[in-house]
């Protein structure tokens, strides 16, 4: 009996370890990882000056990802400004840009 709770309790940390920080591979040739489970992503790129539709900054990732963030601080504004970025995914909400896929920052910073 007891050897069979130690299995157990083995196999199911097993399986935490495996599974417990998934990222989903979709995203890594465009420069960003999609949290399993969530509307999380997390990626590097650069800071793009985009001139239309009055011109606003989006984030360029990988092989030409493009990410249209509603709440970029003024001070990333900066064309060309290598960043790294945690943010939701905003599939609820939709932009005049029509350029990139919306995201709310939670978190960036200068690289």
């Amino acid at each position: 009996m007891r050897s069979r709770v130690f299995f157990a309790v083995f196999i199911l940390m097993g399986l935490l370890a495996a599974f417990g920080s998934c990222q989903s591979p979709v995203g890594e040739a465009f420069g960003y990882h999609k949290m399993i489970g969530t509307d999380a992503v997390e990626g590097q790129g650069t800071i793009t000056f985009v001139g239309v539709e009055g011109g606003f900054y989006g984030i360029t990732t990988g092989n030409d990802g493009h990410w249209d963030p509603i709440n970029l601080p003024p001070e990333f504004a900066q064309d060309g400004l290598k960043v790294k970025f945690l943010a939701k995914l905003r599939d609820d909400l939709y932009s005049v840009h029509m350029w990139g896929r919306i995201i709310e920052l939670t978190w960036i910073v200068k690289i």
